[in-house]
């Protein structure tokens, strides 16, 4: 039979498997197969290759082959949990980004040493490189198999299953598990293991559902990939903004006030405020006009908008659709500030000279997330954002669109995120109409306008299709946080829509009334998820420009005090952030603590630099400067933070 592969077509053995064709291809081939694509499938290496199929062999290289290894090892982490444990009843476990993991049901949760014994456990059946065997039940004798050995949960899931619907189990040994697959041949080819942690899990994600133990792991190749991994772990922790922004008293939260809504310290408000300033500074120059909207509105605005229908799961709502029903006043917090803005322009009639119309608001805003999506800043329930919506012509629309994109990347690029990012392209998903608002006909054309001018930039993007606002399509601006997941920094959508809605109109030049097109855009995003994303980059250790405090004033002995205060007088003078350490400390101590609160310059004052009228300097990025003239450093410092450099 002939099977095409990536460098042509090969004839070979007809019922050959493509495990027996990676070997022919070559044994280290042979020896790093995980699985085979054929024909755009994935399938396990055991199984025979169709005459004329296009095979591909997959390894660790490949996002595929990486999946198969890590769903086995999913597998082998219930087998040992079985083992061990054989009261435990098994839910799912997939593999992930990085890793996989299983729920389980038992009686008492997992400790760390559970999960110490469930690794050698998962260790001894390794090396026994016990077969992964499929086969295929039919429903009535998949239940019953699932009933016998006590797996509630696995009834469950094939219960919910389509009639018809293939139900293939695998066998290791003796334990046997309901799974699509595919797998690896055999145990003995997961290389590098580690458990990671326990936590609670709903089953199904529902919280009305039983708590779960979920075990996490991840599994690598090798040996030296997975210690690799482990300590990019490390420092992921290490930069973690939920627990560095906590220890450098950037931010709290508190129980009493409420899950999603954090407290910015004076330290963490400071960088926000320097952040706003620079953003609100930039717009002025750029064009905007600052408005300043409230924070909430009745139903009627969040109707012709159409949030009251597409998002009314999402918002703070004083009431709710029944009150409103009845024709009582609802109100309801703003999850976005376009309606009040488009408020802004039906203020007064406008012509197409008045167009571009730029409207820039640092606007708080309220989103009902679910608790299990908040995360430290990055997801809240309460955040302040730099918002923006323009309304342009529709010759004007690529230019804006451009100049919104231009904006975002100078700010991203100068706070130090714009080399972290990524941009995707996001589109409506024409099979899910109920989700969207308009026409099939108006969306296609405003997705193609959009991809003309991505492409003409020539901006790199991937495309995800579902990901668009109800309203139209946009390009989101990507990161992700030192754990992986991704977020939406900045965005920048096309509305063909909501200016009819709201009957926005301006006279054209030809005398007829028209409808404006209107860009919704960030320019740098969620202020508190920005700064979350700062911490993570920068370690806690900002830029001197966006630093809480620039320079800490120390002395060694009371007799600097007095030199102390002149100092800091000559540095405030010049708008820097200074605080002053008087304390009767060792100067080892004092220079250790402001190296913990990174903090970018540590001016150390002895009788020396108090008789000399100079301080000795410390910088936190070129180590010891030796003595300076106060003046030299003021001006040092200053330069630093007038550039903004990083």
């Amino acid at each position: 039979m002939r099977v095409r592969l990536q460098d042509g077509e090969r004839e070979f053995p007809d019922g050959v498997s493509a495990l027996d064709i990676a070997g022919q291809l070559s044994q280290q081939l042979k020896k790093d197969a995980l699985a085979a694509d054929v024909d755009g499938k994935v399938q396990p290496l055991w199984q025979q290759v169709p005459d004329g199929a296009a095979l591909r062999i997959l390894t660790f290289a490949d996002e595929a082959g990486r999946r198969v290894l890590r769903h086995t090892a999913s597998h082998v982490l219930a087998q040992a949990v079985k083992t061990l444990f054989p009261d435990a009843k098994l839910a799912i476990g997939p593999a992930i980004e990085n890793g996989f993991y299983y729920d389980f049901d038992v009686p008492q949760p997992f400790t760390n040493q559970d999960l110490a014994a469930l690794e050698k456990e998962m260790a001894r059946i390794i090396k026994r490189n016990a077969r992964l065997e499929r086969f295929v039940l039919p429903r009535a004798e998949a239940i019953a198999l699932m009933r016998e050995q006590g797996e509630p949960y696995k009834v469950e899931l094939i219960e919910d299953l389509p009639e018809g619907e293939e139900l293939s189990f695998y066998k290791m040994e003796d334990f046997v598990d309901l799974c699509a697959g595919p797998h690896l041949p055999s145990t003995g080819r997961v290389k590098a293991f580690k458990l990671l942690q326990v936590a609670g899990a709903y089953w199904r994600g529902s919280e009305t559902n039983t708590m779960l133990q979920r075990i996490s792991g991840t599994a690598f190749d090798s040996q030296e990939a997975l210690d690799a991994y482990l300590a990019q772990l490390e420092e992921a922790k290490r930069r973690d903004h939920n627990k560095l922004g906590r220890e450098l008293e950037l931010f709290t939260t508190s129980e009493v006030i409420g899950q999603g809504l954090p407290i910015l310290l004076p330290k963490g408000a400071r960088i926000v405020q320097l952040l706003q300033r620079f953003v609100e500074d930039e717009e002025e120059k750029r064009g905007y006009l600052l408005t300043k909207s409230p924070l909430m509105a009745k139903s009627n605005l969040y109707k012709i908008s159409g949030h009251w229908d597409h998002y009314y799961d999402g918002m703070f709502v004083m009431g709710d659709k029944e009150m409103d029903a009845r024709g009582e006043e609802v109100l309801a917090l703003r999850p976005m500030t376009c309606p009040f803005q488009f408020q802004a322009y039906l203020n007064r009639t406008r012509s197409y000279r008045d167009l571009p119309l730029r409207y820039n608001e640092t606007s708080t805003l309220f989103r009902n997330e679910a608790s299990g999506e908040m995360h430290g800043l990055i997801r809240v329930r309460q955040f302040t954002i730099s918002e923006g919506h323009l309304a342009c012509r529709q010759d004007q629309v690529e230019q804006e669109f451009k100049d919104c994109l231009d904006l975002a990347r100078y700010l991203l690029d100068t706070i130090g995120l714009l080399e972290d990012v990524s941009f995707q392209f996001s589109k409506w998903d024409p099979n899910n109409r109920e989700k969207y608002i308009g026409e099939p006909e108006a969306w296609e054309s405003t997705q193609a306008l959009m991809k003309h001018i991505l492409e003409h930039m020539g901006l790199h993007y991937t495309e995800a299709e579902g990901e668009a606002a109800f309203y139209g399509p946009k390009l989101d601006i990507q990161m992700r946080n030192v754990h992986g997941k991704e977020d939406t920094l900045v965005t920048i959508q096309i509305d063909f829509q909501l200016a009819e809605r709201f009957g926005m109109v301006y006279t054209d030049s030809d005398g007829q009334k028209k409808h404006p097109v209107v860009l919704h855009r960030t320019s740098i995003g969620c202020y508190e998820r920005t700064l979350a994303l700062l911490i993570e980059k920068y370690a806690g250790a900002f830029p001197t420009w966006l630093a809480p405090v620039q320079a800490k004033v120390m002395t060694i002995t009371e007799r600097g005090d007095a030199w102390a205060r002149q100092v800091e007088a000559a540095l405030k003078a010049e708008g820097l952030r200074v605080e002053m350490d008087l304390r009767n400390e060792k100067i080892g101590f004092k220079i250790r603590e402001a190296q913990m609160e990174r903090v970018p310059y540590m001016l150390v004052l002895g009788d020396k630099e108090v008789e000399q009228g100079a301080v000795a300097v410390r910088s936190r990025k070129e180590g010891d400067l030796g003595t300076m003239p106060l003046a030299a450093i003021v001006s040092k410092i200053a330069q630093e933070v007038r550039e903004k450099a990083r």
